[in-house]
Formats: structure tokens, sequence, C-alpha cells
């Protein structure tokens, strides 16, 4: 459904370190470097050959800053793999937020899911996600 992603980075560089961390562990490769017309540094990660996730120092030349409410998910393929993006991104500067449950089991709706949440370094809050296979009885 999405063709990217984009996030405002309030240090490009620092956050590039946690990013290349982060997605490395989901398959992705490291940022590229991409400046757009007016020269704003930005790092594009390919996650496949269909979407893309974008850092950018903002264009406006403001603070970058993160939405109250806002998440972005990465899809994992195990629990394994997103315990390890959780611990490749606390290494790399990310944080707990703030009323987030420490990595683990959600259910609802008949649905069990495994996430794991952080903030990266300029305060944007993303999370990792598996998708527990239903067992059929």
């Amino acid at each position: 459904m999405f063709s990217h992603v984009m996030l405002g980075a309030n240090d490009i560089e620092e956050s590039k370190v946690f990013y290349d961390e982060t997605l490395l562990v989901l398959g992705a490769r490291p940022g590229k470097l991409s400046l757009n017309h007016d020269g704003h540094t930005r790092y594009v990660y390919f996650v496949n050959n269909k979407n893309s996730f974008i850092i950018s120092q903002p264009i406006n030349n403001q603070e970058a800053s993160h939405g109250n409410g806002a998440t972005i998910g990465f899809n994992a393929s195990s629990t394994d793999m997103v315990d390890e993006w959780y611990q490749a991104g606390k290494n790399a500067g990310g944080s707990d937020p703030e009323l987030c449950d420490p990595p683990g089991i959600r259910e609802g709706g008949g649905v069990q899911l495994y996430l794991a949440y952080l903030l990266d370094p300029s305060g944007n809050k993303i999370c990792a996600m598996y998708r527990i296979p239903r067992q059929i009885d």
C-alpha cells in the first residue's frame, strides 16, 4: 500500500547509525546518501523492491518533531528477529517509549502479535512486529 515512509531527523548522522543498525536486522542495506534539491541530507533504506524508508533533515530548516500518537511499524519474520532489532536499537542510542510494555506478545481480536517499541534519536516512535501464526486445532 505504501511507497515509502520518511521521518525527520535532528542529527542526521546519529539517526543514520541508529537506522543502519536496526534495519540491518530486518534485512535492509545501510542507508544510501541522497541530497534533495536544496542540499538537505537524506538517507534512503531499501527494504525490498517496492518500499523504502527515508530519514531526512527537515527541508524547512526547523527542528524535526515526532507525531503524538504516530508509530512507524516494521515487519519481522520471527520473535527472535524482533528481540534482535530491539537490542540493536538500544545499543545504537534508541530508548524505550513512555508507557510501552517491554517486547512481548500482545493479543486482541483473536490475533497474537509479538511487538517491540523504541524511540529513535529524534523521538520518533517505531515498532518491530511479528504476526504469530494461528494454531489450527
